[in-house]
């Protein structure tokens, strides 16, 4: 498991976000050499866990436990199948772009040693926005790549320090729960009767998942077998 590239994106004047200067930093591009990775501070108030990334609506993006976003090479693929183009890395706004690792399948919680060096943990699944849709031209696209469910997964950052493409994954722990970023993905978009579920995840989860989560168990109980 590798980690095939490092993308970083600068900010952008576009005509298909409702960021209120209508900038995105969703091009994201390769670079060469080393990535300082750290945690950036609170949702709101921190953006990109990457020096020299551009995230600019704050409001839904960035924070500590969006710091970096991760989508496999893998899947990037099978979307160049199915949509009839070439997709570079970074195309889906990805900050690594990984290669031999099951990105979606990535459980809550899982940690994840870059280099040798950085620690990052999977906090959740990636919801498709209308920026994003607009970035590829896609029509219907926050439509298909939900129902495709391949999220990619939002991490944490544990340990900070330098990364750069090439750098080893190694998967260094692994939760029991069975909960997956595609599954809470899944929970939090089409299917929320699976919002329960999310609950054997505990604080490792995105908070906002969490919090949705508690809130459907005190609204509807939870399901029986649960």
């Amino acid at each position: 498991m590798k980690l095939l590239s490092v993308n970083v994106g600068q900010a952008q004047a576009v005509p298909y976000t409702d960021q209120p200067q209508g900038l995105t930093g969703i091009d994201k591009r390769p670079v060469d050499g080393p990535v300082r990775v750290a945690a950036p501070g609170p949702k709101g108030v921190g953006a990109s866990g990457l020096a020299g990334d551009a995230v600019c609506d704050t409001r839904h993006h960035g924070g500590d436990d969006q710091a970096v976003y991760a989508f496999a090479r893998e899947d990037l693929d099978d979307w160049e199948r199915e949509l009839g183009r070439t997709l570079r890395n970074g195309s889906f706004g990805e900050n690594l772009t990984t290669e031999g690792l099951d990105v979606s399948g990535a459980l809550i919680g899982e940690r994840w040693l870059i280099g040798g060096a950085v620690l990052l943990e999977v906090t959740s699944g990636r919801i498709p926005c209308r920026t994003f849709q607009g970035h590829l031209g896609e029509p219907g696209w926050v439509k298909r790549f939900t129902q495709k469910g391949a999220s990619g997964a939002y991490l944490r950052v544990i340990e900070p320090g330098e990364i750069r493409a090439g750098d080893s994954i190694e998967v260094v722990h692994r939760p029991d729960h069975g909960i997956t970023a595609a599954l809470e993905f899944r929970a939090t978009t089409t299917e929320r009767t699976l919002l329960p579920r999310l609950l054997a995840a505990g604080t490792a989860l995105h908070p906002e998942a969490l919090a949705a989560a508690r809130a459907y168990v005190e609204k509807y109980g939870e399901p029986q077998g649960v």
